[in-house]
This record gives C-alpha cells, structure tokens and sequence, in this order.
C-alpha cells in the first residue's frame, strides 16, 4: 500500500526556513503545513505569516496554509488572501492545544462547540470556493468530544480531517488514544489523517498495521526530533547514513545563519536554537549533556563553542 508523508505544522519550528532547510538535507515529507495563521480580531496579515507562505519562500515545497479562528469572516479574509497567492486549499485548526489558545475557545477549545463549528463552516462553503481541510484533536476534556462534531462534518464537502490522536489537556504528555480515533474511522465518511507519536520507523509500522486504511501520516515532533526519521520510512531502513553527522552539522548551520540574518539581537537566536536543540538532543548519544551545554551557552561564541564540542565528541562516540 503507498501511503503520504506529511510534516505537521509547529508554532515557531516548521516556518519556511525550517521546511526549505529540512528539504534540501532530508526530504521524505510529500507536503507541509504551515503553522498556523492568527488574526485576533483585525482582518491584517502579519509580515511573519505573510512571509511564511509567499510562494518564492516555498518553491519546490508543496504547502498548506493553516487557520486558527472561531470567527467566520477571519476564514474568510484569510481563504481570500491565500487564494491571492495561488494557494487552493486553507486547513482549519481545530488542534492546538495551549491554554493561551484553548481559552480563547480556538483550537482544541472549540471542538466541544459542534454548533459554532457549523456556522463557520457554512458560511465558508456558502461565500468562498477555497478547499476547507481540518487539523483536530479528539477534543479537549475527553476523546467523545470529536464524535459531537463529525456527523456536522459529515455534511460538508472537506478534503479531509487529520486527527491528532490526543485530547487538548493533555498537551503532549501521556500517550495517543488509538481506540478513540478507530472510533473516528467507523464513524465519519471522510478521509482520516493520522497524527501522533510517530517517532521511529518501528512506531510508523505498529501505526501501519493498527490502522490499515490509513494512507496519509502526519509526523510532528518525531519530525524535528530525528530529521533523518519521514526518509527512513519511505527508505523502509532503520540505517541512519554514513554521514549523517555531516548532513546534520550542514542542515543546523543552515537554520543557525538564516535565524541569525532574520531574528533581531543574539538573545532571540540563542533562545531559537535553545527550542530547536530540546528536539534535536534526544537522537544524541547524551541529550542531557547535550542540551546542557546548548543551555549554558549565554552569547554567540559560547554557542560556537559548544556546537563543536557536541559534534566532535558525537563523532568520538560513533
């Protein structure tokens, strides 16, 4: 069975230099989303989204732009200026899991609101022409929440419904609910994306056997976590190359000069690369050490520093 690779998005990770760098050293990811795009109230794109998804900052990539609203006309000002840059399809994101957004009833917040879901959903399909895709958790108290919603969807004409197989409270802590989402498989028409916890070639083909009709995966964290991961599946080798040092040290130095030219001020790079390395460590022989080092570096040539250092005792090790 051929099955799709696809790189879930991630507030502040898999923005265009991510994606474009991930590409060039990895590949294995047959589509992108974008994170998401927020308006809270006016209808004003920012520059950062605005230059997430221009089209010269994804060329070669196939992307997907993503929403988080609970407010028609925000979807559609959004599916408006998408459509403005050649995209066709807008993904609705009904997963986020974070208080700041949840409180809002936005992202997972929402999806206990089967009727406000509606009426967005009718409007969008009544007023725009754009392909409506959904990003969901089971919900976000309890796994029941998404069975509220599906027979809504059901009635809508969507591409399809990636379902993270968590609820909202739970972050990403505790593991994935695979009964519940075989429960979405029974019980909705639609097409099911799979989404959670894919972190090893030996995960994707417990996922594969667990879930048959599933063709299309989604990988989030497991995806900057172990970049080498979505090219190993598709590879079907749980080999890592002989250089993987090197393709590593090239994609990081990648991501490390294109933030340093677009962030403002050393603290915020730091602060990036810190965030990046609480993924990427757990593949290192140490990643308690190795974070350590990354987090007591304070300035750029600390940083420089222990970058060598981590690379070249990874190399003594292997």
């Amino acid at each position: 069975m051929s099955y799709t690779l696809l790189s879930s998005p991630l507030q502040g990770f898999t923005d265009f230099r991510f994606r474009n760098a991930f590409n060039n050293y990895f590949g294995g990811i047959d589509t992108f989303y974008s994170p998401y795009i927020r308006l809270n109230g006016k209808l004003v794109i920012k520059r950062a989204y605005e230059r997430d998804i221009l089209p010269e900052n994804n060329i070669g990539l196939e992307v997907i732009p993503q929403i988080i609203t609970n407010d028609a006309d925000e979807f559609l000002f959004v599916a408006n200026y998408v459509q403005q840059l050649g995209y066709k399809e807008l993904n609705w994101n009904l997963g986020c899991p974070y208080p700041m957004v949840t409180k809002c009833g936005m992202g997972s917040g929402l999806i206990n609101d089967a009727e406000k879901i509606n009426q967005i959903l009718n409007k969008i399909h009544s007023e725009s022409d754009i392909i409506v895709s959904m990003k969901m958790r089971l919900g976000y108290e309890n796994t029941e929440e998404i069975l509220n919603v599906l027979p809504i969807l059901d009635t809508y004409p969507l591409k399809n419904i990636a379902i993270h197989a968590r609820i909202g409270k739970q972050l990403y802590k505790g593991g994935v609910h695979l009964d519940a989402f075989q429960k979405c498989i029974d019980l909705t028409k639609h097409k099911l994306y799979y989404n959670g916890d894919i972190t090893s070639v030996a995960k994707f083909r417990e996922m594969q056997q667990r879930f048959p009709t599933i063709d299309y995966w989604m990988i989030g964290r497991g995806l900057i976590a172990d970049p080498f991961l979505p090219s190993m599946i598709k590879n079907n080798t749980t080999d890592y190359p002989e250089n993987r040092l090197e393709l590593f040290r090239a994609f990081h130095d990648t991501l490390y000069q294109g933030y340093g030219e677009s962030l403002s001020g050393q603290t915020h790079l730091l602060l990036k690369m810190y965030h990046l390395w609480e993924y990427f460590s757990t593949t290192f022989n140490n990643p308690h050490k190795t974070l350590k080092k990354i987090k007591k570096a304070k300035n750029i040539k600390k940083y420089d520093l222990a970058i060598k250092e981590i690379f070249a005792t990874e190399r003594d090790l292997r």
